[in-house]
């Protein structure tokens, strides 16, 4: 299919996950967004999925495998190589990888002439055009192909609200490494920049988001899998997380990879702004159930007098979400494990945060393999959020 007009967002109606289906969608979204006449014979091509733990694709927390596997036909049919590979959270070893492959049904991707990456080295970088992550760890295999293309799952977040295509690669910093980025970068806004300036090093020729099924609710690995019915596609990540916030009903200052991404001139800062094939009303989702974590209130000004400051702290003490240890927990100590600031103690067999060192980066919450770790939202938060809604 040749598309005469290149849209800044493509989005394609798509029911469900036959292959029919998803070939016809994606042939139609990236044909929309600018095609795939850049792909040469000889070509590798990294397919960067969200592969965010071991986890079945019926639980809509990892991208589906009909859209790899469909993706990965229109590739190797131009003559490109293609090479699979995410770094999940947990140790970025092969058997890990394997367990994660075999999870998420990528092992089909095989018979379509994939690969699925097994090379778990990674490389020191540098990036001095950085906001803040002027150095970094990658891993090897997204450096080594000569194009990436982020397919990411649409869901709700605890950090960041969202997880689309920019927080998808996050997944190039290696496994157990991504707790040091979340205690070297505790601000929101200052994560949502570093999650930015991966995006621009890696420079993914393509996104394109599985909102076929998407997650809502205690996202983005306990949440619950909601139908939305379609597949977006930009060459931008950061349009396409614009076009995807607004179907589920963020706005871009409730999401802070898109505030920052709207500040760095990135993207538009108004909607009308975005070209976009298709309707995106069609797929809105009004009472989807989003994880407000307040974070993107962001009124710490490191240029502030100290009035400003201390009225900066007290407001964000008084609006700023944190991690809660709900009913169910079994204390397996996975939150422990996983928490970059060591603020976590498994007591009596439960989960106890010490606050006092608690960063909010809620890697709790998204490690938990019960779901009992779940965002509180302060009550001064919670009426905010009633009263802007109720002038919307």
């Amino acid at each position: 299919m040749t598309q005469n007009k290149v849209f800044d967002v493509a989005v394609i109606p798509c029911a469900d996950y036959a292959s029919e289906n998803v070939r016809a969608a994606l042939e139609k979204a990236i044909s929309a967004a600018g095609g795939l006449d850049w792909v040469v014979p000889g070509m590798k091509i990294a397919i960067k999925p969200n592969l965010v733990s071991a986890m079945k694709p019926s639980t809509a927390a990892v991208t589906h495998p009909a859209l790899i596997c469909e993706l990965t036909k229109m590739l190797v049919a131009r003559g490109a190589s293609v090479v699979i590979g995410d770094s999940p959270g947990g140790l970025y070893t092969v058997s890990h990888l394997e367990r994660v492959y075999a999870a998420a049904g990528l092992y089909e991707a095989e018979k379509d002439g994939a690969e699925l990456n097994l090379n778990v080295g990674q490389t020191a970088v540098s990036y001095p055009g950085a906001a803040v992550a002027k150095s970094f760890d990658c891993v090897d295999f997204l450096l080594d192909a000569d194009a990436v293309i982020n397919v990411c799952k649409l869901k709700t977040h605890g950090l960041m609200n969202l997880s689309c295509a920019c927080k998808n690669l996050f997944g190039a910093v290696p496994g157990v490494e991504k707790a040091e980025y979340h205690y070297r970068f505790p601000d929101p806004a200052d994560f949502a920049s570093m999650l930015i300036d991966l995006c621009s090093y890696i420079k993914p020729v393509l996104s394109i988001c599985d909102a076929v099924d998407g997650m809502e609710g205690n996202g983005p690995t306990a949440g619950t899998p909601r139908h939305i019915g379609a597949i977006l596609a930009a060459a931008s990540p950061h349009m396409l997380d614009y076009v995807a916030a607004g179907i589920i009903g963020l706005t871009p200052r409730q999401v802070p990879t898109l505030q920052a991404a709207i500040d760095r001139g990135l993207i538009p800062d108004r909607a009308e702004s975005i070209r976009v094939f298709g309707d995106p009303s069609l797929f809105a989702v009004p009472d989807y159930r989003l994880i407000l974590t307040d974070n993107s209130f962001v009124f710490k000004s490191r240029a502030a007098g100290p009035v400003r400051r201390f009225t900066s702290s007290v407001i964000e003490t008084l609006l700023r979400s944190r991690p809660e240890v709900r009913s169910g927990c079994i204390g397996c100590g996975k939150c422990a494990e996983v928490c970059p600031a060591k603020a976590i103690a498994i007591k009596k067999r439960r989960a106890v945060i010490d606050r006092s060192s608690c960063i909010r980066c809620f890697c709790c919450q998204e490690f938990c393999p019960v779901g009992a770790m779940r965002v509180r939202r302060t009550p001064v938060a919670r009426l905010v959020t009633r009263k802007s809604s109720r002038r919307r």
